[in-house]
């Protein structure tokens, strides 16, 4: 992906009181779909419009989603003509599921209950982080709901700008490992790392092989960060699709290492019926350590999908709440 000045056509807002609209629904078989969870456990939703109505059963204030994107317009743009080739780029098609201006998006995720509103960038290229960090420090300001969010890459420049980012407020930042194609462990990024440890700022990265390989990509990388920086608040991006289990190991190691469960499980890439048994139990082993992650709006499927995703895991509802909200509000600091 590289830069450009073109802007997407926009549509007009959303009012706040619109209906939730959806720009390429997902397959018929996924809208509405019927989820069978355990009798003790309330029925979650089937469509974004339930939403709402499934959090507040189950006597939740709102969602707490660690893993939401908005970006600059010429950057979005690029990313979403990414997502328009991807049956080249990954071999199956991935519809934008939410292709809106950022007014009526944000209005989309305020009706389904989010709380705190991550804005999380991510470069492809050196000299390009400063930039964003400064781009986010203004998209939060003018938005009271929208957490300040920063980045970082792999380039001499991180020990300067990342400090400034947190002493300007940055309370969440993203790294993505295969699309920035450097490791975390590049000695480069160590006063970058001293400075997020120290401020107990949560990191999101995306270090897991899927869905492309990079040439850092995996566990290893991350597990060398943390041996030397071990207080660093990582969230594992996907799960750590697909080296679950390796990433799991991370977070039952590390106190500060949590797990966010974008795209797991929506019937997407996996199901629910194909989360292996003994993962599922590890799941629930993990309840005070797995934070919700969608990916809005880069989706090829509806909002309701990764929840209804999650609750069909049938792993009660006690471990819903942990992970719609109790944890990420704490890794937040919402609560």
């Amino acid at each position: 992906m590289n830069d450009s000045d073109d802007a997407a056509t926009h549509a007009a807002p959303a009012s706040h009181d619109a209906p939730i609209p959806q720009a390429n629904p997902a397959p018929e078989t996924t809208i509405g779909r019927v989820v069978e969870v355990p009798d003790t456990m309330t029925a979650p939703p089937r469509t974004d419009a339930e939403v709402p109505d499934y959090v507040r059963a189950l006597g939740l204030p709102g969602l707490a989603d660690i893993h939401v994107h908005f970006l600059p317009q010429n950057v979005l743009d690029k990313v979403w003509e990414y997502f328009d080739n991807a049956a080249a780029n990954y071999g199956r098609d991935w519809p934008i599921n939410y292709r809106f201006d950022d007014d009526t998006r944000l209005n989309i995720v305020r009706e389904l209950g989010l709380r705190a509103i991550p804005a999380l960038t991510y470069p492809h290229k050196p000299g390009m982080a400063a930039w964003l960090n400064k781009w986010n420090a203004e998209f939060a300001a003018a938005h009271d709901d929208v957490i300040h969010c920063g980045t970082l890459f792999a380039e001499p420049e991180c020990a300067d700008y990342v400090p400034a980012a947190l002493a300007a407020g940055a309370k969440l930042f993203k790294v993505h490992v295969q699309v920035g194609v450097f490791s975390p462990d590049d000695g480069v990024l160590d006063p970058a790392w001293k400075a997020l440890e120290e401020a107990q700022v949560p990191i999101v990265i995306h270090a897991g092989s899927a869905p492309l390989t990079g040439k850092y990509t995996g566990p290893q990388a991350v597990a060398n960060v943390l041996a030397r920086f071990p207080q660093l608040k990582f969230v594992i991006a996907h799960m750590g699709m697909p080296e679950y289990d390796e990433f799991a190991d991370l977070a039952e190691r590390y106190d500060n290492v949590f797990l966010d469960t974008t795209m797991f499980a929506s019937g997407y890439f996996s199901s629910p019926a194909e989360v292996a048994p003994a993962y599922r139990e590890r799941l629930a082993g993990l309840e005070d350590k797995i934070i919700l992650g969608s990916d809005f709006p880069n989706i090829p499927y509806p909002y309701v999908d990764q929840i209804s995703g999650l609750a069909a895991l049938g792993l009660g509802d006690e471990w819903m709440r942990s992970v719609l909200w109790t944890n990420g509000a704490r890794v937040l600091g919402l609560d």
